[in-house]
């Protein structure tokens, strides 16, 4: 998902919108999610990384998305300013699959296939009742989801911005169809046209942070470099402060720690593109 927004504006609308309806007491949060395949996820970090490590990689990132949505230890269930927020995990290539099953165990979520031909017509699917997220944005805190629902109490949108053009959260108050249709997926242009939509449709508009999320190899570099979780060279010790580095899960640290050890090391990974390694 793409576009190129600028987090700190807001597209208001002065007109009462035609999809505007009231918060329901009652929420949900679908996590867009595919299982950790070899071959089939993070594909564009390969190489320099192998496809067991991409997955790794991807497998970790899903389960920080569960975790940051996840207050209640016991239930499962989310409460963002005192309205209940369940949480669904949106599958691919099916809920059957085992990684799904343990977690909904684990996790105490509810698990949805994939409905519909491209990507468009899966979020439309689930907006029918819902609100999205992705999982390549590890070091997303948690409070972005707190922000989201609060925005939604007086908008009619809400988008999560990321770098490269699109969005990694798209938050309705009811159904939006028009938003998903004819939209130049996996472009830089996605999040843009999504919000001159909306202002087309009449929707008043609401915009967290602009996010970086991990589709690229220079994605991975650049959050090994803002994490500061390279690894040392010569047996030295990293030195330098790590500001984004505590809203990493330890498992993912761990595994960002290892891929940037071993890239460092690989032929391939060399020139440019390991420039901040």
């Amino acid at each position: 998902m793409r576009s190129k927004a600028d987090g700190s504006s807001r597209t208001e609308s002065a007109s009462t919108p035609p999809h505007s309806s009231p918060l329901t007491p009652h929420a949900a949060l679908v996590i867009f999610a595919k299982a950790p395949i070899p071959g089939q996820v993070k594909t564009r970090l390969c190489p320099p990384l192998t496809p067991d490590e991409a997955a790794s990689l991807h497998g970790s990132f899903v389960l920080d998305a569960l975790e940051r949505s996840r207050d209640d230890r016991t239930t499962g269930r989310v409460t963002l300013n005192r309205v209940p927020l369940d949480r669904f995990v949106a599958c691919a290539p099916s809920a059957s699959h085992v990684f799904f099953k343990i977690i909904e165990e684990r996790h105490g979520v509810q698990l949805l296939d994939q409905i519909g031909e491209d990507l468009g017509a899966r979020m439309d699917q689930a907006f029918r009742a819902i609100f999205v997220v992705g999982t390549d944005l590890p070091s997303l805190p948690g409070a972005c989801y707190t922000e989201a629902l609060s925005l939604l109490a007086d908008h009619d949108l809400v988008l999560g911005p990321s770098l490269d053009g699109g969005y990694y959260l798209i938050g309705l108050r009811g159904p939006a169809p028009e938003l998903f249709v004819g939209m130049p997926w996996s472009t830089d242009r996605v999040c843009a046209l999504t919000q001159a939509k909306a202002d087309a449709l009449g929707l008043k508009t609401g915009l967290l942070p602009t996010w970086r999320d991990v589709d690229t190899i220079e994605d991975l570099l650049a959050l090994i470099d803002e994490t500061g979780l390279e690894a040392p060279c010569h047996g030295g010790s990293r030195v330098r402060p790590s500001p984004l580095a505590p809203s990493l899960s330890a498992r993912t640290a761990g595994v960002v720690r290892l891929l940037a050890s071993r890239l460092r090391a690989r032929p391939s990974a060399a020139g440019a593109k390991t420039a901040g390694l």
